[in-house]
């Protein structure tokens, strides 16, 4: 039977000034925001004015956000568990506004759907091959297999598919897809008002995702390697996930262009890989500096 022989709380106190801690801070400010108070009168106006393709277009991405938030929502438990497994309350705190933040991106696009589209009904036939690659099958896979396997490296796997992949390449490659159909073009301002704020609650889970990834990776240098295969193996299908959505349309709507986006998602890819990289022989004060300052960069 599980007990407790102490709590952190009323032993050593909790450590404010390490980086979990910073940006549970920063969610308590920034990440009080509800998707029911985002005003859609005019996106409902400008999408009746929009043709087939960029509806579809849209749909279609707003498709795989929808699922994709839904997702990490289901597969985010066992990262939480193990975590506090470890005794790593300020982390553990931390990663309870993970779980509200994609629940409440999860109702987001949920009420978009709904009252911006008009409920369109099953939407699955918007996920591609590379798309089921990732969010049926690597995503589960590599979050819960921490409930029987919480080492290192699994957590490693784990946080690189959901924190550097899921959402350090593919969702800034949507945000960056919304913003230049939409605000580009004066449309929809409720719609990129959301994805503004979308946007600011990713970029904790990202920068925690880091913090995570470069503490292991500075504890044992051999999961460098394990960090670096997980995100090459899934490079391809993530950029898969752009090119089968463009391939779907002659010509892309909004004049939007498939190089463009690859590009701009595998600089994603190389921006996330360096900053793991010097992890490697780092001393965890120097972790914690490094990712001191690159919150306080981020002013959300």
């Amino acid at each position: 039977m599980l007990t407790h022989t102490q709590f952190t709380t009323t032993t050593r106190g909790l450590q404010r000034d390490i980086p979990p801690m910073r940006l549970f801070e920063k969610a308590k400010r920034y990440g009080i925001w509800n998707p029911s108070d985002i005003d859609f009168t005019q996106d409902k106006t400008d999408w009746q004015k929009l043709t087939a393709d960029e509806k579809d277009a849209i749909l279609r991405l707003t498709a795989v956000f929808q699922s994709g938030e839904e997702a990490v929502t289901l597969d985010l438990l066992p990262l939480m568990m193990t975590v506090a497994k470890e005794g790593r309350i300020e982390e553990e705190m931390f990663l309870t506004t993970f779980l509200w933040e994609e629940a409440k991106h999860t109702d987001f696009f949920n009420r978009w759907l709904v009252e911006v589209s008009g409920s369109p009904g099953d939407l699955s036939h918007y996920h591609t091959d590379s798309y089921r690659a990732i969010f049926y099958d690597a995503l589960p896979a590599a979050l819960n297999r921490l409930r029987t396997d919480d080492s290192p490296a699994a957590q490693v796997i784990a946080s690189v598919t959901y924190n550097m992949v899921v959402e350090g390449v593919l969702a800034e490659t949507g945000y960056h897809t919304y913003y230049t159909a939409l605000r580009d073009n004066n449309l929809m301002p409720g719609t990129t008002k959301a994805i503004d704020l979308l946007k600011q609650d990713e970029s904790r889970h990202i920068a925690y995702g880091i913090f995570l990834l470069s503490r292991l990776i500075a504890a044992d240098d051999s999961l460098w390697d394990v960090a670096q295969t997980t995100m090459t193996t899934l490079l391809m299908p993530a950029l898969g996930v752009i090119t089968e959505a463009f391939a779907c349309y002659d010509p892309m709507p909004f004049g939007l262009k498939v190089d463009d986006f690859a590009t701009y998602a595998m600089m994603h890819y190389q921006k996330r890989l360096s900053r793991l990289e010097k992890a490697r022989g780092a001393t965890l004060d120097e972790i914690y500096q490094v990712t001191h300052a690159a919150i306080d960069q981020n002013d959300a």
